[in-house]
């Protein structure tokens, strides 16, 4: 049996776009959950009704932002956002309730917080259009003569 040999770095960025792509699809999950998919806030089917603060722009962000991440758009920007929504959730929801995750139900809020903050910081990976876009202003600048 041949066997072919795989480093970690050719590996890596494969490994990054489809965690980035599994984390955005789970999150916009919760944001289509907020608009009352998937059993809604209250499982009948209810939603957070109309622009109400913070629970209704809460589903906008985890929505876009989860699409964005899953595409792999503006994936850096993106999962700041969204890391940082998460972050807010945790500290003005969960955390008065008690002092730990496992305590205040506020796990899911810290592990989405840290995870966008991975996203962002390491990049989209791979499978992302941010890579297509690049790839195509890289040829278009390539065509463009030189001195015009």
């Amino acid at each position: 049996m041949t066997r072919i040999p795989v480093s970690q770095a050719s590996l890596t960025p494969v490994v990054l776009g489809v965690f980035r792509i599994v984390v955005g699809l789970l999150f916009a999950c919760h944001g289509l959950q907020v608009f009352g998919a998937f059993g809604g806030i209250d499982g009948q089917g209810g939603g957070v009704p109309f622009a109400v603060w913070p629970g209704w722009w809460a589903g906008v962000i985890e929505l876009a932002g989860g699409l964005l991440v899953l595409a792999g758009l503006g994936t850096r920007a993106a999962a700041l956002l969204c890391s940082g929504a998460m972050a807010y959730a945790y500290f003005t929801v969960h955390q008065p309730l008690a002092a730990l995750p496992l305590q205040n139900m506020g796990e899911p809020a810290a592990l989405y917080s840290w995870v966008f903050l991975l996203i962002a910081v390491t990049g989209p990976g791979r499978f992302a259009l941010d890579g297509l876009r690049r790839r195509g202003a890289d040829e278009r600048a390539e065509r463009v003569p030189a001195g015009v």
